[in-house]
């Protein structure tokens, strides 16, 4: 399992060497082939039955940090998404994408993003799991801003950084909160705490921190506005990200919880309440697009809206049509977008106003289209996967009051308003999906797009005919992936065993059925009549939208940054010195203050005597009488040489203490310090001391000096009286030899007991050696010219 997982890190390491021969073979075949090869072998484990599978790596056991990754039915459920769709979009990248894009870059980045979904799905530490979450955004910002001469496409990229990023922090909150309470960092051990977490009273913070990392990553409302904008990115790009999996990532942190959560009632009304608001509000602006990119973008939102929704509601048929709606949204969305990157390619539009009458030109992409979009309108037709879960939806919508019972007045009066908020957020969802196809394909053709508009090649074709055949498929077999796939992912959200689910197309004259024929018919009657209600958009929103608020605070903080800035960066060596010892010395003096670290009542004072031969005196001596002169020095190379003094004299003092590792360490160390300021004064003025400098400068000064003494006083003091721990020292005098092999135990602990100090010496080494490699490379070449 753990090299399915390293799979897309480790050919994506390979990438660049294998995009230099995109002239003969295209890049994206690679990803095809890695992607296909995760999603035999997860596909192998569901035909199998081995659901539970465990890697553990125990990284720093200190810490709690240990890699495990396991897969349950929800990590595998999602895998298989992640892996298959991940194939079907690389493939169709090939045929999309010319060989003359950055495809090196373009792949780095589908990898990546892919290996860090398959990390969050499969992750049990939840650090891992952060870690994950993060590298998604950062992976999805590369991917939205591939095109990164185009404006929009930077500006959605940001948008979605900065908004993804903001619930990455939330998210890292909630687990730290999450360890707080359970002790632990595991994601299996938390789940089996639910009632400590539940009574905690950290719980409120978790609930509204989770939801908050969840919504961001969801698009749900208000947080939606970054996926319009984030379709910008080329069409593979937005059939993955944000129709099958990083959209979904959100879903998946609710779900994975869930069987803490679901019996709360904030977690119900919290949950529940977005979850509709995204469903009508994101389908009612979809009607108001007119790219079809766009459309698509709001109805994601949307279907997005719904599924939260059934996870608000914890009941075990919500979260089985929950299940049910990812996958078929899936395969209806990710098919009708790559039906609009086939139409944007042929016809060089995705202006649903220019467009129209493509049915007879382009008759393969409008079978793939009507297909797609009336199955995300929930249309009654056998052969629609979408249909069939829309009708779990209103089903378990409708039975909700008689499944939950709750304590508050409001947590009731939801559960019988749910199943009208579902119907009017329904309602604009078939509008949207009608308008997307008849607005499309039917109508008025635009003359030029006439007379280029066609079919593409059949391998542009495959993929959505692959994810329209998985339409079908489903609608015509469900239990069959109810009983594999669908099942033992509830089971695991649920926490509990699950009774068995059979899906029916026919089940009589039910309430969903009803509430599906209400929304057939009132929107139908809504298409029809839009031109007469369009003038709606002009009240709400209006002019009041998410976008607006967006960026006003995006010119406010940008105008405090430069403000701050303006006042900090000018310039001034005096200023940047002063900020940096003020706030050192300050922070460092509040935390002792505030832990009583400096108890001068603990100090021993009896072993403490002055330094008996008068070398160590007259050093000493020279070190003090040396740091005086340095202050009032005029000139540089004089300051310098003095203050070299301080550093040679402290070496002196270790030879005198029989410390010579210590005194060759100090004398490299002062030896460097005082190159190093050679060569940086030598760029500088001379220094002019000013006769008539201000008082308060002064004043200033020695104020600040005096502080960050005081504070170096009292660091000295603190580490000198108090003894949280046993000295490591005894450890070293007994292990030095028997563990590292060496008579001096200075050495030893330089070199193996902190070994990660000797690797960042030698990677500074090298680098040093490749930047003085680097200049002398381009003097030779200006020396030529």
């Amino acid at each position: 399992m753990i090299f399915a997982i390293l799979m897309p890190f480790i050919i994506a390491m390979c990438i660049p060497f294998i995009a230099r021969f995109k002239s003969k073979i295209h890049t994206g075949y690679a990803v095809f082939a890695t992607a296909l090869s995760i999603f035999i072998y997860f596909l192998t484990l569901l035909v199998s039955g081995e659901t539970d599978i465990f890697y553990h790596y125990s990284w720093i056991p200190s810490l709690g940090l240990d890699l495990t990754f396991y897969t349950d039915g929800l990590a595998l459920f999602f895998a298989l998404l992640i892996s298959g769709i991940g194939a079907l979009v690389a493939f169709y990248s090939v045929h999309y994408l010319s060989k003359n894009e950055r495809l090196g870059h373009f792949y780095v980045y589908l990898l990546l993003f892919m290996g860090a979904m398959l990390g969050i799905v499969t992750s049990d530490n939840i650090y891992a799991l952060y870690s994950f979450w993060e590298l998604t955004s950062v992976s999805s910002f590369l991917l939205i801003s591939f095109w990164f001469t185009k404006k929009a496409s930077t500006d959605g990229a940001l948008k979605s950084l900065l908004i993804t990023v903001l619930g990455g922090f939330s998210l890292l909150g909630a687990l730290v909160l999450l360890q707080i309470v359970t002790g632990s960092t595991s994601i299996r051990t938390i789940l089996s705490e639910g009632s400590l977490i539940l009574s905690s009273d950290w719980f409120p913070l978790i609930i509204v921190l989770l939801l908050l990392a969840a919504c961001t990553k969801s698009a749900q409302f208000p947080f939606h506005i970054w996926l319009p904008d984030a379709m910008e990115a080329p069409t593979p790009v937005s059939a993955y990200l944000h129709s099958a999996t990083m959209v979904k990532a959100g879903l998946f942190l609710l779900l994975r919880f869930t069987p803490v959560f679901r019996e709360s009632e904030s977690f119900f009304i919290a949950v529940s309440v977005i979850g509709l608001l995204t469903l009508f509000w994101g389908s009612y602006m979809a009607v108001r697009q007119t790219d079809l990119k766009g459309i698509l973008a709001y109805s994601t939102i949307s279907q997005l809206g719904m599924i939260m929704s059934m996870i608000g509601y914890g009941t075990e048929a919500a979260l089985f049509a929950a299940m049910f709606h990812i996958l078929n949204h899936a395969t209806f969305k990710g098919s009708l977008f790559m039906a609009v990157g086939i139409i944007d390619h042929e016809t060089g539009t995705r202006n649903i106003r220019k467009l129209g009458g493509l049915w007879k030109l382009m008759p393969v992409t409008g079978i793939i289209s009507v297909l797609a979009s009336f199955s995300m309108a929930g249309v009654p037709l056998p052969i629609l996967n979408g249909f069939l879960s829309k009708e779990e939806f209103f089903t378990s919508s409708w039975e909700l009051a008689h499944t939950r019972t709750f304590s508050t007045g409001f947590a009731d009066v939801l559960m019988h308003v749910v199943p009208y908020a579902a119907v009017a957020g329904s309602i604009f969802t078939f509008v949207y999906s009608m308008y997307f196809f008849f607005g499309t394909f039917t109508g008025k053709r635009d003359k030029d797009i006439a007379e280029k508009a066609h079919d593409p090649n059949f391998g542009m074709l495959i993929s959505p005919i692959l994810l329209v055949c998985g339409v079908v498929i489903i609608s015509i077999f469900p239990n069959w992936f109810s009983h594999h796939l669908l099942h033992p992912a509830a089971n695991a959200v649920y926490g509990e065993a699950l009774k068995e689910h059979h899906i029916h197309f026919w089940h009589g004259f039910t309430p969903a059925l009803v509430m599906s024929l209400i929304v057939v018919i009132l929107g139908t009657a809504f298409y029809l009549t839009r031109k007469y209600w369009a003038g709606l958009y002009q009240v709400l929103p209006g002019k009041l939208s998410g976008n607006a608020v967006y960026r006003a605070l995006l010119t406010v903080s940008e105008k405090q940054t430069k403000t701050v800035n303006d006042r900090l960066v000018n310039g001034s060596l005096r200023q940047y010195n002063m900020v940096i010892i003020s706030v050192i010395s300050v922070v460092t003096l509040a935390i002792l203050f505030g832990t009583n670290a400096f108890d001068l009542t603990n100090i021993d004072v009896s072993p403490v005597t002055l330094p008996g031969s008068l070398p160590e005196l007259a050093v000493a001596l020279i070190m003090i009488t040396a740091a005086i002169g340095t202050t009032v020095s005029e000139k540089k190379l004089t300051a310098i040489i003095i203050l070299g003094v301080v550093g040679y004299g402290l070496s002196i003092l270790f030879v005198l203490f029989r410390a010579p590792d210590l005194a060759l360490t100090q004398l490299s160390i002062e030896t460097i310090t005082v190159v190093l300021f050679l060569l940086c004064f030598r760029h500088l003025p001379e220094m002019e001391r000013d006769i008539k400098e201000k008082l308060s400068k002064k004043v200033t000064n020695i104020i600040i000096a005096a502080v960050c003494g005081l504070m170096m006083t009292l660091v000295g003091l603190a580490a000198y009286s108090q003894r949280l721990f046993p000295s490591i020292s005894d450890y070293f005098v007994k292990y030095s030899y028997k563990l590292g092999g060496g008579d001096n135990i200075v050495n030893v602990i330089l070199v193996d007991f902190r070994g990660l100090d000797t690797l960042f010496e030698i990677t500074v080494l090298a680098i040093a050696a490749l930047g003085i490699y680097s200049l002398i490379k381009l003097r030779h070449k200006g020396e030529d010219r």
